[in-house]
């Protein structure tokens, strides 16, 4: 064995330690995945505004029609929080729909669950979800809703990339979020594309929706199944997947 062989395989085998090192912070099954390249908001509350504002807004009946969500359809909502959407998503799909509420707050769970029996939402359940994997059963929803959540998410391509199932043919993602920085409860335009397409989906529509306080960002899955973590490379703000800027935003 020569000298060079051993000397090359030792710095692989070091560089490869140190790897293991700096992503010790991080649970073992993201680890095969790239590191968010940007600060995460913090949880500061389960209930984004005052509903009664909102509907004076006519948020929800506005992002709904823009998904195009219709009776019998099947339709989750991650982060659900309170309940603004999933009460008003329930109303839309109908008995015939389904909705699904998913959040990580036990506490919000509990309360959303007494709304539900308040209100007698037979169309609704409630699923407890994880910080990196949202939990939902595959092949399931037409829409999957993430309403102003998305910059909270700490591993972005994990948890993308294991949602990416869920949808039925036909499905799609829809994303509000503010137009800034995700350390201020926001999420740059282009950051959320390039996040999106690099865990397998494609950029359908993309609205400024001054009643919901940002944008409207609907995205659909591309191919047979998401792409190999090992090929995901981390986003840079301003950047999309292939490199290139978004502009004209």
């Amino acid at each position: 064995m020569s000298t060079r062989f051993v000397v090359v395989a030792g710095l692989l085998a070091l560089a490869a330690c140190r790897a293991d090192a700096v992503d010790t912070d991080r649970a073992p099954q993201n680890r095969a995945f790239p590191r968010a390249d940007r600060p995460v908001a913090r949880v500061v509350s389960t209930q984004w505004s005052n509903e009664e504002l909102r509907d004076r807004q006519g948020e929800a009946q506005s992002v709904m029609d823009e998904a195009e969500v219709a009776p019998g359809m099947t339709v989750a909502d991650i982060g659900a929080g309170e309940g603004y959407y999933t009460v008003r998503l329930a109303a839309r799909v109908g008995d015939k729909g389904r909705v699904l509420a998913q959040d990580i707050d036990e506490g919000a769970l509990g309360r959303l669950g007494s709304r539900i029996e308040r209100e007698q939402l037979t169309s609704v359940s409630i699923k407890q979800g994880a910080p990196d994997d949202p939990r939902l059963p595959p092949k399931s929803f037409d829409r999957v809703f993430m309403i102003h959540m998305y910059h909270e998410i700490a591993e972005p391509y994990p948890f993308l990339w294991r949602m990416w199932p869920a949808l039925k043919p036909g499905g799609s993602i829809i994303v509000v979020d503010a137009d800034r920085p995700t350390a201020d409860h926001g999420t740059p335009p282009a950051l959320l594309f390039c996040e999106f397409e690099t865990a397998g989906f494609r950029l359908s529509a993309f609205r400024r929706k001054p009643n919901v306080s940002g944008y409207l960002a609907q995205f659909v899955p591309v191919g047979s199944g998401p792409p190999e973590p090992s090929r995901m490379r981390s986003c840079h703000v301003g950047a999309t997947a292939s490199g290139g800027k978004v502009g004209g935003l």
